[in-house]
This record gives structure tokens, C-alpha cells and sequence, in this order.
């Protein structure tokens, strides 16, 4: 039947269609049409709404001007770039709320929950807000917008996207696969050690609470009495940690056995990729906020809360003429948001086409700071009662001497008129007519409140010392153990989950012939080997050094290649009409500021704070001595130990080798092309008329009824 012919030919998109006397049915079509179209290019100026064969003569040809409604959009753009394969059959999200929970449970890990206290503590409380939201309006905001418009445009991940812009710019993907790589080794390791405090907080009284008995039982052992409860549990019984960097010592078996566990955890939520772990992230994205919550109301209802809470909230203004909390600032931010490490990119990519990315970026930018503000001050409720039992305890031991020297009856001095009571007895005679001075009882320096604040303890410390040690005086400590480490587990699985898809998905877009399952096994297979090396005796050291330096310069060097590319090369009037097609034109005010606000960002403002911060990283990282704090056998710290001539190789390897593949992949693509190959390259930029490109960074005279 020729009707047959006609269904066929239109569903493989036969270019010329012509249908002359056709008989549909057994009746004779009283029409001669011949349709023009063009498949194989995605562009026709005719879409088909319905072609009804059942009825004599009756075909029904909608007229559609410019067919990017119908086809998706692939000749608007970097449309006709996008891979033939990638117009349908990638996996997606289930709904789009699955997709906002992953990229938060991916921004919000556990830098919100330790280093961002840390430095709110460090810069004057709430003065340290003032350039975090600067820094996240201006950089965080624009850049993560940028990101999630890439991959969900192209629909590939880090190493597809940025070459679909040019082959020359592989590299840009590439370090963003190895810095994703990278961190993921040592991050793993925080939820490895994250597992061992779980299974040591079933127990009452918890392990770090009390401190062991020498073999005979007669004292307590000197490494915990002098360093603390929670410090000897942490530096002893889990690290098991050597003197210095020098000693590896032999793996801490408990550790591996950790390790193990979260690398495996790790491979079977992600077994199937975004349809398996999508599923989880319902759990890690929403759990963190409930147990911070319970923290919350638990920690308000503590002695001592208000304290810690005002202390983080009083702002020192004069801080803000330091340039290191600029820095840090914008740091944090980027850092945060995940920004570089592909993890974006690749999460987006299973976007539907057309979804409004500006919407998720705000909602997931701002949820992520709110997150920082929230955790910071559960954190402080709890850390401000910590304080006031330490300031209660050291006044009770005052409070005894000066009893004892001076024979004053019991409840004579008490908290609140300590010093009063200091001044009013200094000089005076005891009992035994004696004049006695404060100054000769030694009574200690360290009772006072806002001093034991202002002790400034980040990432591990602050986690698994500090904060353990409020844990240990609140009541049924070990039911607010296990929520605290379930808590810190669930941010660290979310994050891992980005982590480990911004490498899985670049290389499986790259077409390598293994099935995605066991392409993740074997990345958190060879990972997990690596990352025995944080499993010795040494780890911690090692650990300190990934942590510091594995995404820091090479992210903010990826960060200003990438919106150099989308913004200046390929130009922001033609990225307008991608996010045009994907979420519409502004059509309210908020819409329109909110329209020249992001280009202002991403054609001056944000590659400026990019490159301020990257030349002031680079000079106080070489201007500065590379130390460690290292820990005695003894309970004390070795502080200011300058690391190893191996260990500032290795620093010096975690810097460049993420942004080498810039240039050598860039070198090797040109001398491939160039005396080896001679293909036909195809890309964005190499088709794009560079004559008109002074004109397309003109975002202001965009035309938004003409595409």
C-alpha cells in the first residue's frame, strides 16, 4: 500500500516526499502536494502536526516559522552541535524536584558545616556575611547559572561540552574530570572516618568520653590527660596517627575496612547511574536539614546557647579592610557551589531541553548559602554551651582556691559575682591574719568566655574534636552522636555523588565501550586503592594536603576558561538565544534586571573577581611558608613543621596537574590536525564568523523577536 510507503518515508525523514493522484484507503486524494524538507539538518520549514490517512484527501501540514518548538531547538544556537545521539535516550531525571535535590545534596556538603563557621568565626562574625553575599551575587550565582546552561544545552558532560566548542578546548573538561578525580579520593575517606564514629556512638558511655587507664590501672593514660578526651580518640584510637609526615607507619586496618565500605556504598547507589542514585539523593539532600533542625531546637534549649549564637552574629567591620577574608570569601563560595569540577555539568545534562535553569540556579545557590548561615548558627548554639561548661569548670577550680585560701563558706562566690568577689578580696588577711594577694594563688588565666570563643577550629577539628566534645556533656550523647555523624555521612554521600558523575559521565560520553556499571566500579575501584594512602599512619597529613590544595588554583583557573569561552568567544548574544529557547525571554522587571545581571556578570564583573582572586591565591601561596601541625605521642601539637621536599612535590602536582591538559591536549589536537589527520573538525567556534564578534558581546541591543 502506498499509504505505507508515505508513514515510512516520513519516519525515516525523507527529504523529498511527493504525492501525486495518491490513493489513501482505496479513495483517490484530490490534491497534488509535494513537501520540501530537510531532516538530516534538523531544520524544515514545515513540521507535520498530523497526517490523517484514513480520510480521502485530507493531510494536514501545520506551517511553523523556524521549527525549534517541534525539533528541539537544533538549529538555534549550539542546536546544530548537539550530538545526533544525544536528541534522545539519555537517562534522565525522574521529576525536576529529584534534579534540585541532587545539585543541592552536590553544593551543600560538608563545608557548610565546618569551614564556613570557621571563617565566620575567624572574621568577625557577621561581618565575614557582607563579602560572602557580595561574592555569591557576584561570582557564585552568574558562574553556576553558566554551568547548568552548558549541560543542559549540549547534553554531554565536562569533556563533551567544552569540545563541542572547539576540539582545541578538551583540556578545559579533562581537568575538570581530574580535579573531580582527585577530590573525590579524600573526600571518600572523611565518610570512611564518618562510618567509625557511627559504630563507636552505640556505646554509653561513648569511647571518646573517658579516657583509658595505663596497664596497671593506677592513672589515666598521659597522651589523653594532657591532649583531651576527644583530641586522643580522634589523633589515637582512630587515626592512629605518626609524629610527622616523614613516618608512614602501616595502614590502620579499621580505616581500610571504612574506606571500603564507602567506596562500595558509593558504587551501589550509583550502580545505575542518575535512575539509582537519583533515588538516594532524596534521602542525603533532605536528612542533613532535619537533623540540623533537631540540633537547633536541642541547642537553643542549652546553657549558654545565646552566647555562641551572639558571639558568631556581632560583627568587627574593621575586618573587612583585611584582604584575606575577600579572599576567603570568594573561596568559599566557589568552592561550595561545586563550581568546575564538572559535577554541573554532567548533573544537567540529564535535564530535560527545555527547563528554566535560571530559576534552579537561584533556588540551588541561594538554598545552598542559607544552608551555611543555618548550619552556623546550630553550630555555634552548640559550641556556645561547650564554652560555658569549659568557663564553669575553670571558675569552679578558682572558685575552690580562693575559698580554701581565704576560709570563705560554700556558695560565698558564685558565678555571677566571680568578679567582684576577685577585686574584693585581693589584699585582704585569711584566716590566719595573713594578707593574701590573688596574684600568688595561680589561679588559672583561661576563665573567660569570650576567649575560649574566639578559638577558631575548621574542617576535622571542628568535627570530630570540638564538636564531639559539646556532644559528650548533653544528655544521651550517644543518640546525638549517631545523628550528628549520620548527618555529616548523608552531606558527604551527596557531594560524592556529583563528585564521582563529573568523572564517570565525560568519559562515558567520550563512547568508551563498557557498560556504566561497571565503568563506575572501576573508578571506585582503582580510587579506593588510591586511597589507602590516607589509610596510614601518616594519612591525616596527606589528607590536609589534598584537601588545601586538590581544588583551589586549578578550579578557579577552569572557572575563567570556561565563561571566556561561552561569554567572550562564543558571545553572549548567541549563548541569549540557548537560554532564549530553553526558559523564554523576560517579560516582567525582575525578569529583565535579572536578564542584565547575569550577562554584566559574565562579560566583566565575574571574570575580574576570577582573576583578582587567582593572582592573589597564587601570591600568598607562594609567598608563604608550607607547615603542617604535627602531633606528639605526647598530646601536644608540633606546630609550623615545614613539609618535606616530597610532600611540596606533591603540592606542586596537585596544582598543575588539572590545568596542564589545557595546553597539551590544545598542543596535540593542533599537531594532530595539522600533520597527521587533516579530518574535518567540526565546532561551535570554528564555524563562527569571527568578524561579527565585537558586536555579539553587545548583550544590550539582543532582538528578542528575531532569532
Amino acid at each position: 500500500m502506498r499509504d505505507q510507503k508515505i508513514k515510512q518515508d516520513l519516519a525515516n525523514g525523507n527529504s523529498n516526499i511527493e504525492m501525486q493522484n495518491t490513493y489513501v484507503n482505496g479513495g483517490q486524494a484530490d490534491f497534488d502536494i509535494r513537501i520540501q524538507t530537510d531532516f538530516s539538518n534538523g531544520v524544515s520549514n514545515k513540521a507535520f502536526e498530523d497526517v490523517d490517512l484514513g480520510t480521502k484527501g485530507d493531510l494536514k501540514v501545520k506551517d511553523v516559522e523556524g521549527s525549534s518548538e517541534e525539533d528541539g531547538g537544533f538549529d538555534i544556537g549550539m542546536g546544530p552541535h548537539i550530538s545526533q545521539e544525544e536528541k534522545g535516550g539519555r537517562p534522565a531525571w525522574d521529576n525536576q524536584v529529584q534534579f534540585l535535590l541532587a545539585c543541592i545534596a552536590y553544593a551543600v556538603g560538608l563545608g557548610n558545616i565546618w569551614r564556613f563557621p570557621y571563617l565566620a568565626q575567624t572574621y568577625g562574625g557577621g561581618a565575614f556575611i557582607i563579602p560572602y553575599v557580595i561574592m555569591l551575587v557576584f561570582e557564585g550565582v552568574p558562574l553556576f547559572l553558566l554551568e547548568l546552561a552548558v549541560g543542559q544545552r549540549l547534553r554531554l558532560g565536562a569533556i563533551g561540552a567544552w569540545s563541542t566548542f572547539h576540539p582545541y578546548l578538551v583540556g578545559i573538561g579533562v581537568g575538570s574530570m581530574v580535579v573531580s578525580f582527585m577530590v573525590g579520593l579524600y573526600y571518600n575517606t572523611i565518610i570512611a572516618w564518618c562510618f567509625w564514629y557511627i559504630c563507636n556512638s552505640f556505646t554509653d558511655p561513648l569511647p571518646y568520653a573517658t579516657c583509658p587507664l595505663t596497664d596497671n590501672n593506677t592513672a589515666y593514660v598521659q597522651e589523653c590527660a594532657e591532649a583531651g578526651t576527644t583530641s586522643y580518640f580522634w589523633y589515637r584510637d582512630t587515626l592512629n596517627v605518626s609524629p610527622t609526615i616523614d613516618e608512614t607507619g602501616g595502614l590502620v586496618w579499621w580505616v581500610v575496612v571504612c574506606l571500603i565500605l564507602a567506596w562500595t556504598v558509593i558504587w551501589v547507589t550509583m550502580i545505575k547511574g542518575i535512575e539509582s542514585s537519583g533515588k538516594v539523593m532524596y534521602v542525603t539532600a533532605t536528612f542533613p536539614y532535619l537533623v540540623l533542625f533537631i540540633f537547633l531546637v536541642r541547642g537553643l534549649t542549652l546553657r549558654g546557647s545565646s552566647e555562641g549564637v551572639s558571639y558568631l552574629f556581632t560583627p568587627d567591620l574593621n575586618v573587612l579592610s583585611n584582604p584575606n577574608v575577600w579572599l576567603d570569601a570568594a573561596t568559599q563560595i566557589f568552592f561550595s557551589l561545586g563550581l568546575g569540577f564538572g559535577g554541573v555539568i554532567a548533573f544537567a545534562s540529564y535535564n530535560p531541553k527545555k527547563q528554566d535553569c535560571q530559576r534552579d540556579a537561584l533556588i540551588i545557590a541561594l538554598t545552598n548559602s542559607f544552608t551555611s548561615i543555618f548550619a552556623s548558627i546550630v553550630i555555634f548554639a552548640v559550641l556556645g554551651y561547650k564554652a560555658t561548661v569549659q568557663y564553669e569548670t575553670c571558675l569552679d577550680g578558682n572558685i575552690e582556691i580562693l575559698l580554701n585560701a581565704y576560709d570563705l563558706p560554700e556558695g560565698n562566690i558564685t558565678y555571677d559575682n566571680y568578679d567582684e568577689e576577685v577585686t574584693a578580696l585581693n589584699g585582704t588577711a585569711n584566716w590566719e591574719n595573713q594578707i593574701v594577694y590573688v596574684e600568688s594563688l595561680n589561679l588559672s588565666d583561661k576563665c573567660d568566655l569570650q576567649v575560649i570563643l574566639s578559638k577558631a577550629s575548621q574542617g576535622t577539628g571542628l568535627a570530630f574534636i570540638v564538636f564531639t566534645e559539646a556532644i559528650i556533656n548533653m544528655p544521651g550523647s550517644p543518640v546525638w552522636s549517631v545523628l550528628f555523624f549520620l548527618m555529616l555521612l548523608s552531606l558527604g554521600l551527596g557531594s560524592m555523588f556529583g563528585t564521582v558523575e563529573g568523572v564517570v559521565t565525560p568519559l562515558f560520553d567520550l563512547g568508551l565501550k563498557i557498560p556504566k556499571p561497571v565503568l563506575t566500579g572501576l573508578i571506585c575501584l582503582v580510587s579506593c586503592v588510591i586511597g589507602l594512602m590516607f589509610c596510614t599512619r601518616s594519612g591525616n597529613y596527606w589528607l590536609d594536603i589534598f584537601n588545601s590544595y586538590a581544588g583551589s588554583i586549578p578550579l578557579l583557573v577552569i572557572a575563567f576558561f570556561e565563561i571566556t569561552v561561552v561569554c567572550w568567544a562564543y558571545g553572549i548574544k548567541n549563548f541569549d538565544k540557548d537560554l532564549e529557547w530553553m526558559y523564554g525571554a523576560p517579560k516582567t522587571i525582575p525578569g529583565w534586571c535579572l536578564h542584565y545581571y547575569f550577562r554584566a556578570c559574565w562579560l566583566v564583573i565575574s571574570p575580574v573577581i576570577l582573576l583578582v582572586v587567582l593572582g592573589a591565591y597564587i601570591y600568598t601561596t607562594a609567598a608563604s611558608t608550607l607547615t603542617y601541625d604535627g602531633w606528639n605521642s605526647d598530646g601536644t601539637t608540633a606546630e609550623g613543621l615545614e613539609y618535606p621536599w616530597f610532600a611540596t612535590m606533591v603540592i606542586i602536582l596537585l596544582l598543575i596537574l588539572p590545568i596542564v591538559w589545557i595546553p597539551i591536549l590544545w598542543v596535540f589536537r593542533v599537531i594532530k590536525q595539522n600533520f597527521f589527520s587533516r579530518e574535518n573538525m567540526d565546532g561551535i567556534l570554528i564555524e563562527k564568523k569571527w568578524k561579527d564578534s565585537l558586536s555579539e558581546l553587545c548583550f544590550w541591543r539582543n532582538k528578542y523577536n528575531n532569532n
